[in-house]
This record gives structure tokens, sequence and C-alpha cells, in this order.
């Protein structure tokens, strides 16, 4: 006789619950928005400053259309955080951040704009052209979204992260310090605030948050000392004006008629585009938060199309900055909030009026901490020999900022460096054509350096070259290290690159030099207490992160994140560790 015994059914695993708001959403929240205000208030200013497009044209139309494109693309971003965290089961996951894109209000208005303005002196025809750019630069990254998972599983974390920095340390955190220390006694009491409320563990009386506390003590500082005028937001407040967003097709159809000539930035800048965002999904992967490209590469080029259509210059894009807002607590809820309210107030013509109130050393100590918190991750979540394939993708973006410099001084003084130079700059010790080369067509410039160098430091040679033979034909096509795309735009360079890997090859033919089974030594990659990751967990294995990201990057329902990685985030959180 048998006796059947059936097994007990497993109990059901509880569903994960997700709050709508957190405490660190307040946080992030602040500091997100805060973040938001000064780019939408510099790209205002820029606006009807410097191109001088007719305020109302800019209040009542560029200023709409980019508030609905914040509402809804951080919308997105908060649906695709809250499907993460469903999906792996955790509810430490934090929303990408979404915003206009620093670098590209600079290089639509100087580069885009502002020379068809003082060319034809209609500043409606500058803005169409900046219209057609924008559309231009959402198609290219749509298209980027389909070779974009492909080209970040090939490349080397150190070479998108090194990227990342370098854009972080000098157009997001060197002129936020600049302004800061022209202002030093309004500046550095909110820095301090921002630096012990969120790189420590150090908490405010009832927890009030800290992005919050830091703009009241930057503003009442500012306004006690007399560095704020009370006239001033009466006359701001007298140009209150409901905006509505309305589409813009004339103007765009007449920039994409003239479309040919804008086609040597639009081209760059919108692989820029498609590489910086896959340079932000690799830095909240590094975070902990592993976010599909594709999906985030096309709500950004669709964004960008939608906007142009709508009158907006202004591509928004992923923005720099999501292991910060993970710092500082940020979940799904943060994201969201600060669209709406930065959104609302574009709607309502708001910004002039903040601008009156609020004192601007008192805002930009946010970007500062934004860029110290990305400098840093880029050496935290790489190997420890990897430092200084960091240092090489560093280095264009430092070029670049240096140049952008040069110029602006060199036009102020009513030159330029064509007139005046390059010997008389070289005996001064400006090397400016050296470093104009090395910073044309940054991000991927450094893209290639960081590869390259990684390989290298990895004995992979072979990688190595081929790393080297990308170099050298984005060099003859004028993508990177050189003023325009086209052909044959940089030889040199080209050939340089070309004479690298041929070096490269030689040694992979040494027989001590050839790449070892497990591609770096083992002493080279070091423990998980000698690299910490940006939001405080120990960081996984290498290979199973490579993996895990490849995976990801092709298949939006993708396994879960490791189960240590997951562990070490419910522990940060005071949850349970998951089974």
């Amino acid at each position: 006789m048998s006796v059947h015994t059936t097994a007990a059914p497993a109990p059901d695993k509880p569903t994960l619950s997700l709050p709508w708001w957190t405490r660190g959403d307040t946080n992030a929240f602040f500091g997100l928005s805060f973040n938001i205000l000064v780019n939408v208030l510099t790209l205002t200013t820029l606006s009807i400053a410097v191109v001088k497009i007719p305020s109302g044209d800019v209040l009542g139309t560029v200023l709409p259309a980019l508030g609905i494109a914040l509402v809804l693309g951080n919308l997105y971003y908060m649906v695709l955080a809250r499907r993460l965290a469903r999906r792996e089961d955790r509810a430490t996951v934090t929303a990408l951040p979404y915003g206009p894109s620093v670098p590209h209000m600079f290089i639509v208005v100087f580069v885009v704009m502002l020379p068809i303005y003082l060319k034809t002196g209609d500043p409606l025809q500058a803005w169409s052209a900046g219209l057609a750019w924008a559309f231009m630069i959402g198609v290219i990254v749509m298209i980027g979204a389909f070779v974009g998972p492909f080209i970040r599983r090939i490349t080397p974390r150190a070479a998108m992260l090194g990227t990342l920095a370098g854009i972080s340390i000098t157009f997001i955190a060197m002129r936020p310090a600049a302004q800061m220390w022209e202002v030093a006694w309004i500046g550095l009491p909110v820095l301090a605030i921002i630096l012990i409320g969120f790189f420590t563990d150090a908490k405010l009386p009832g927890n009030i948050p800290v992005g919050l506390v830091a703009l009241l003590v930057g503003t009442a500082i500012g306004w006690i000392g007399g560095y704020m005028s009370a006239p001033d937001v009466s006359e701001a407040v007298s140009d209150i004006a409901l905006g509505l967003p309305d589409l813009r097709l004339d103007l765009l159809f007449d920039g994409l008629g003239n479309l040919a000539p804008l086609l040597a930035t639009a081209i760059p800048l919108g692989v820029y585009n498609f590489t910086e965002a896959m340079s932000n999904v690799e830095s909240a992967a590094a975070a902990g938060d592993n976010y599909n490209l594709r999906s985030v590469l096309l709500a950004d080029g669709l964004g960008a199309i939608i906007g142009s259509g709508f009158g907006s210059p202004f591509p928004p894009a992923v923005y720099i900055g999501h292991p910060g807002w993970k710092d500082a607590g940020g979940r799904s809820g943060y994201s969201l909030a600060s669209g709406v309210v930065i959104g609302l107030m574009c709607l309502l013509g708001l910004f002039g009026v903040l601008a009156t109130i609020l004192p601007i050393p008192a805002i930009v100590p946010i970007l500062l901490y934004i860029g110290l918190l990305i400098g840093a991750q880029a050496f935290q979540a790489v190997p420890r020999l990897h430092a200084v394939a960091v240092v090489a993708a560093l280095l264009p973006n430092l070029a670049e900022w240096a140049v952008g410099q040069i110029d602006n001084a060199l036009s102020a003084a009513g030159t330029s460096a064509e007139k005046v130079g390059a010997e008389a700059l070289g005996q001064a010790g400006v090397v400016y054509d050296g470093l104009k080369t090395l910073g044309s067509g940054a991000v991927l410039a450094g893209l290639v350096l960081g590869a390259i160098v990684t390989f290298v430091l990895d004995k992979r040679f072979l990688a190595a070259a081929i790393a080297s033979g990308v170099g050298a034909t984005l060099s003859w096509i004028g993508l990177i290290h050189a003023a325009e795309v086209d052909w044959a735009a940089a030889p040199e360079v080209a050939l340089g690159y070309l004479f690298f890997g041929l070096v490269c090859l030689g040694y992979g033919l040494l027989p001590k030099a050839k790449e070892p089974a497990g591609g770096a030594e083992p002493d080279e990659t070091p423990t998980p207490d000698e690299v910490q990751q940006v939001d405080g967990s120990a960081p996984p294995e290498k290979a199973a992160s490579d993996d895990a990201r490849a995976e990801n990057a092709e298949i939006e329902g993708a396994e879960p994140a490791k189960a240590a990685l997951g562990e070490a985030e419910s522990k940060r959180e005071g949850d349970p560790a998951p089974a």
C-alpha cells in the first residue's frame, strides 16, 4: 500500500508596496526643481537678451512648450521607475531626472541661433533655425535608440562614466562654483547645508528637507544683505501672463527648408545626445537602477520632436544626476512633482518673478553638488585600475570647456583666436589649437579615449586597436577632433589613431603580452570594500554587472538585478533583505 501526499502550496509572495511619496522624495524634489529652475531661467535670459526673441514669444510660446514637455517626460520616467521597481521587487528604485539639457541651451543659442540673427538681424529666422535644429536632434536620438544598446554593451563603464564626469565637472559644476564665489557670503552657507545634508547622516530638526532649508537660508541672506531689489519684483509681477502651448509648425517648416547649414552641428550634437543619455543610464545602473536604454532614447527623441513643433528649440533630455537624487532618498515621486511644478511656472509666466525673488548664488550650489557626486561616481564605480581610463575620458570635455572660456574672453575684448593668432597665444602659454582639436566632439572623443585606455589597461590589445580604428574613422569624417562634419576633416588626427592602433597590434603579437583568460588580472579588480557605489552599497561583480546591463539593454522584461544589490539596497533603507 502506498501513501500519496500532496505538497502544500507555497504561500503567495506578498505584493510589493510602492509608496507614491517618501520623505526622501521631498529632499530630491527641492534639489531637482532648483536644478531645472536655474536652467529655465538661463534659457529664458539667453533667448531674450542674446537672440532678441520677443519676450512675449519666449514667455508665451517657448516656455509653455517646454512646460508641457517637462510634465509628460517626468510622468513617463516615474512610470518607468515604478515598472522597474515591481519587476525587480524592490522599493528603492529612483526615477531618472528629466529637463532641458544644459550644454544644448548654450549650443543652440550661440552656435545655431546667434550667428543667423547676427547675419540677418531677424530673431524669428534665428528661432526658426533653432526649431529645425531641435527637430533633427530628436530624429537622430530616435535612430540612436536602435544602436545605443549595442554601443553601451561594448563600451567600458570607465569610458562612459568618465565622459559623464567630464561634462558634469566642467559644464555643470564650474559655472555655479564661479557664481557662488562671486557672492561667497550667500553661496557658501548654502553649500554647507547641502553638503552636510546630502553627504552625511546629520539630520535637521524634524527632518526638514535639506534643499528647502538651503534655498530659504540663501534667499534670506541675499535679501537681508541688500543683494536683491524690491522694485525689480514689482516690475516682474506686472509682466505675469498665462501662456498656453500652440503649434508653431510654420516656423519649424521654414527652418527645415534651410536645414543643410545646420547639419554640421545637428549630426554631432544628435550623436552627443544619445551618447550622453547612454552615459546617464549607465550612471543610474552603477547606482543600482538598470533602465532600458532604448526606452529612454525613444522618449528623449520624441520629446525633442514634439517640443520643436510647439516652438521650443531647447530639447529636453534625461539629466545628469540620478545618483545624487538617489542618495538624497528620491524614489518615483520626486521627478513628476518637479516636472509639474516647473511646468506650471512655465505656463503661468512666473519665471520673471522668480528671477527677482531668488538669488542665483542661493540656487546654484545644488548644481555644484551634482558635479561633485557624478565626478566621484566615475572613480568609485569602476575597478581601481580603470581610474586611469576615467581621467582619459575626462580630458576632451575639459578641453572643450577651456576653449569656450578662451573664446568668450576674446570675444568680450572685441577680438577672436583667429585674429590674435596661434603663435601669439602660444607665447602666452595657451595651446589653443591643440585644445580645440582635443575638445571638438568632446562626448564621443571621451568615449573613444576612455575605451582605448581601458582596453590597454586590461591588455586587450586587439580591442584597443579596433577602438583606435573607430577613433580614426570618426576623426576622418569630422565627428570628433574637427571643426565640422566633412570628408577628411581631421586627417592628421585620424593618422595618429591609426598609428596608435598599429602599436597595440604589435604588442598583441608579443608572447608575454597576450590577453589573460579572465580579462584584467585578478589583483586589478578591487574588493567591495575598496570600491563603493554612490548609494553606499557594495558594487556587483563586474562580469555579472556587464551581463545584466547587456541583457536589460535589449529586453525591457529582463531578469531582476542581482540579489546582492537588492539586499544591500534593502539594508540601506532599513527593509528586510529579500529572500
